[in-house]
């Protein structure tokens, strides 16, 4: 696998196999068949007159990233090929320039990935260095681009890696390991570091742990490479918060809650976090469901979060200057099990990865109200749980 993960690959057309995960979402006991946001790459200038199209990469629980591009004008997506030698992209992001991507290797021996964008959108991988850890599955580059710091959700750790001057990774400098348990059984029977948060000021690493109900609070010292412990957040007693967000003006940030279905409001400031209101994702009388991934507009007006069961996005109003979320209502996704939405750079258009139904959809959004207007026919892709929004071309 190591040598499958490192050597070089060329896109191929479509034509990955589909690899179920076997891993903890089963547990659930739902008896389903069959997820934060990665950010998207800076917008590059077109050639020649307004942009066109959008380059799209489709993390999947499969053994290569997924490519497609999306039709700016009508939503559309439409396939473009596949990167192979990259096991199991749960997740990815891209650095600041659009040059490189960076991906998880969700598996038990886990890894992480970075590949070079070509000026097609094309990807490259340029190598992978061992997570030292079980289900790395998120990542996050501080600021600067020198660090890539990583959430390894079946090992519930957090760790570090070097980015070099050419974007590939050097060895892993740091890895802080979690301990502690939550009441839900099956889901907190340790930790389970579930993503990698940068707070706007550029200084805190906050990593929601979803087997503890905490939030860690870290800075870096970036001459070393090495995490400081700066502090931790409680949320409540089988919350299992997942992903988070913060508001782009105001001092709050928000958490989507996997296992109690909830979004917790949370004030704060440097290494504070501070819980508030709690709402819930979903409404009354609704299935069984388990959020994954959360949104906030540019203008911070609204909150988005994709609902696993109840098979939905809930849009959320930002009222009290960000201090509190109002339940707006609830769009069908248009496939089974959201595992992740994203928002296209300009915020007209959100998709929606549909792990279990091995699709993704594609909805409008109102620039006023925020509402979502599904467009479009589903995308069909093996397992997505993860779409990164690359450069126009």
């Amino acid at each position: 696998m190591a040598a499958a993960a490192t050597r070089e690959a060329v896109i191929t057309m479509n034509g990955a196999r589909e690899i179920d995960r076997a891993g903890f979402l089963r547990l659930v006991g739902l008896g389903m068949a069959a997820v934060g946001a990665g950010a998207a790459l800076p917008v590059r200038e077109a050639t020649a007159g307004a942009p066109r199209a959008l380059a799209v990469y489709s993390g999947n629980f499969s053994p290569a990233i997924e490519l497609a591009e999306l039709n700016l004008a009508d939503g559309e997506l439409t396939g473009t090929g596949s990167v192979p030698g990259v096991d199991s992209p749960a997740f990815l992001i891209g650095n600041a320039d659009g040059t490189r991507v960076y991906a998880v290797n969700d598996i038990d021996e886990g890894r992480v990935t970075a590949l070079s964008v070509g000026p097609d959108g094309g990807l490259t991988v340029l190598g992978s260095q061992p997570a030292h850890a079980v289900m790395p599955t998120h990542l996050a580059i501080f600021p600067g681009g020198q660090h890539l710091i990583v959430a390894n959700y079946g090992s519930g750790s957090t760790a570090v890696f070097p980015i070099l001057p050419d974007g590939a990774l050097g060895p892993q400098t740091d890895l802080v390991q979690y301990e502690g348990s939550g009441p839900v059984p099956g889901r907190q029977e340790g930790p389970h570091a579930h993503m990698v948060a940068i707070a706007p000021d550029g200084r805190h690493v906050l990593v929601p742990d979803l087997g503890t109900d905490t939030i860690h609070v870290h800075g870096l010292n970036t001459g070393t490479g090495k995490l400081e412990t700066l502090g931790e957040a409680r949320l409540a007693p089988g919350a299992g918060p997942r992903h988070l967000v913060f508001h782009p003006r105001a001092p709050f940030l928000y958490v989507a809650n996997e296992l109690d279905s909830t979004v917790t409001v949370c004030a704060h400031d440097g290494a504070q976090v501070t819980p508030g209101q709690v709402i819930s994702t979903v409404p009354p009388g609704a299935p069984d469901n388990f959020p994954a991934e959360i949104l906030i507009s540019a203008d911070g007006r609204f909150v988005y979060v994709s609902n696993r069961g109840h098979d939905s996005i809930a849009r959320f109003a930002v009222e009290a200057a960000g201090e509190r979320l109002r339940l707006v209502d609830t769009v069908p996704c248009g496939g089974r099990w959201p595992r992740h939405i994203a928002i296209t750079p300009d915020g007209r258009w959100m998709h929606a990865s549909n792990q279990y139904s091995n699709t993704i959809t594609a909805f409008q959004v109102d620039p006023d109200s925020g509402a979502l207007s599904p467009v479009g026919e589903p995308f069909p892709t093996p397992s997505p749980v993860c779409l990164l929004h690359g450069g126009t071309r």
